[in-house]
């Protein structure tokens, strides 16, 4: 169901009027910010972050395919420092994603994040897209699906025309718009708001030989597989699909949920499957609140008892940590408070020992966080002035915005990379 879009062309006018990057005076503001938070002193590799527990992932989603967003996206959290970006399984959102992080290196030469591929081995919440015919939505509809969407994913308008109905009788006007396939990424908050119940929804697995190909590329860096825990048969078909593609990752991770006393048995058994084919770091996803970090405070409470149980469990299978769903401004400071926020411990593995090149085995319980919905939503503002001032542009094209951007992303990756960010204002 992935839709194929190509970046270049949807930027066209824009992209193609390439910026001097060197020369441009209004990039300075820019490049002065990130030398003065600290950006290229404070950055490491990424492997080095998560063994210090300074991880930052901005995930872009597993289903949002707006490759002009995405790319723009990508940029602005380059610039601010993230270690890995999360995106689609899709050969066009990888190419925007990896776009993004090119100009951000024009822009000033930093560490390069990780690009990561998400997948599932089943039905998944983050894999699925809402979708209604417009026609069928009465008139005096006060369309709440519009307003409560974190995507901007809906769009809905009148027009003034005859519509011929299915049942043979003319209406006048109906709206026109819906579902903006691109931008959906399925969290669901539209369905239970239509007064109408006129919503649906729609499913889809990636398919293990596409994603295969993808992580082939030499600019693809890690795989994310997406899965409730509950049956070990569909993570092994899908990982036994992956199994020749795993030799050319940094990292393989797993997002599961919380399934209580069954969560550790579980991961167990999903690592017996994984290792005879490990030749990376692994990585165990605590996906606690899914697509709820733009919500409020609150949403992260589930992703730091999450955390808290598994750190206590001694014998949960290696691989490192992070959080995940319902992750925002207050991920940092809840970690804190529970006393995990790069706290260490003792851990013992040869295969990180050879991948590493180093016998040190003490680093962080939490490797880190990662920020989808709220990071998204922060930048996306800013996106999305940009858009109505100037249409679909590169934003590194519009400095001023740039900057605006970059000071929201900063302001939640910093929480993690301990910037200065009270100099960045």
């Amino acid at each position: 169901m992935a839709l194929s879009f190509s970046c270049s062309a949807s930027i066209s006018p824009q992209h193609q009027a390439k910026v001097n990057f060197k020369s441009n005076k209004g990039l300075e503001d820019v490049r002065n910010l990130i030398k003065t938070v600290g950006v290229p002193s404070i950055t490491c590799s990424p492997v080095k972050s998560l063994q210090n527990g300074n991880w930052v992932k901005l995930i872009c989603g597993a289903s949002f395919e707006d490759v002009v967003d995405i790319r723009n996206l990508s940029l602005v959290y380059t610039l601010a420092g993230v270690d890995c970006i999360d995106c689609a399984a899709d050969v066009s959102v990888v190419n925007a994603v990896n776009e993004g992080i090119d100009a951000a290196i024009e822009i000033l030469p930093l560490r390069r994040p990780w690009v990561m591929i998400s997948v599932n081995d089943d039905e998944d919440l983050h894999f699925r897209k809402a979708e209604f015919d417009p026609e069928d939505c009465p008139l005096d509809c006060s369309k709440p699906c519009e307003r409560v969407c974190p995507a901007d994913a809906i769009s809905l308008e009148a027009q003034n025309s005859t519509t011929q109905l299915s049942f043979d009788t003319n209406a006048s006007g109906a709206f026109k718009g819906g579902v903006l396939t691109e931008r959906c990424y399925g969290c669901g908050r539209c369905i239970p708001v239509c007064p109408y119940d006129k919503i649906r929804v729609t499913s889809y697995i990636r398919e293990a030989a596409t994603t295969s190909e993808l992580l082939k590329r030499n600019d693809v860096d890690a795989v994310e597989i997406h899965t409730t825990g509950r049956q070990i048969a569909p993570f092994k078909e899908l990982w036994d699909g992956l199994a020749d593609s795993i030799k050319y990752l940094r990292l393989a991770a797993v997002s599961l949920p919380d399934i209580g006393e069954a969560t550790v048995s579980s991961m167990k058994d999903m690592y017996s499957v994984m290792e005879p084919d490990l030749c990376c770091f692994n990585l165990w996803q605590l996906d606690g609140r899914p697509m709820s970090g733009d919500i409020g405070r609150g949403a992260t409470r589930e992703s730091i008892a999450f955390a808290l149980r598994l750190a206590a469990i001694k014998d949960r299978p290696h691989g490192f940590l992070q959080l995940a769903g319902g992750t925002n401004a207050h991920t940092v400071d809840g970690l804190k408070k529970v006393g995990l926020f790069q706290t260490t411990s003792f851990h013992r593995n040869s295969r990180d020992e050879i991948l590493t090149g180093t016998s040190s085995s003490v680093h962080a319980i939490i490797g880190g966080v990662a920020y989808g919905g709220y990071a998204r939503k922060i930048v996306g503002r800013i996106l999305s002035n940009m858009q109505s001032q100037h249409g679909i542009a590169s934003m590194e094209d519009y400095p001023d915005h740039l900057l605006l951007a970059l000071r929201e992303a900063l302001s939640i990756v910093g929480t993690a990379k301990s910037f200065p960010i009270s100099n960045s204002s």
